[in-house]
């Protein structure tokens, strides 16, 4: 079923099927750290068609991915690979009343 010729390193064959369907070679798929279920932004271009990968981010999810929570996200990593510790609360109040003040702080 799968139709696929190496013709270089770097570059395989794959055919067109019914429905418009192509089956990408495992090698590619692998190198690309792709799979199925996967979405692909598709180009037409001057030198042919042009698969880029695209990962959908569920809305709901959103907030972790923007540029803001990731430098956080880098800031902990590191504070962490130092080996040093973060803030610890006596129980979940002590917690909400230092987040509630430090947000009254940025006010």
């Amino acid at each position: 079923m799968l139709e696929s010729v190496k013709v270089r390193k770097s570059e395989s064959l794959a055919r067109l099927r019914e429905k418009n369907q192509v089956t990408l070679p495992a090698d590619v798929i692998r190198s690309a750290h792709v799979g199925p279920g996967d979405y692909f932004e598709v180009e037409s271009t001057e030198d042919g068609i042009l698969l880029r990968p695209k990962k959908l981010i569920n809305a709901a999810q959103a907030w972790f991915w923007t540029s803001e929570w990731q430098a956080g996200e880098r800031e902990v990593d590191e504070t962490r690979a130092r080996g040093e510790k973060g803030v610890s609360f006596a129980s979940e109040e002590a917690f909400l009343t230092a987040l509630a003040n430090d947000f009254e702080d940025e006010t």
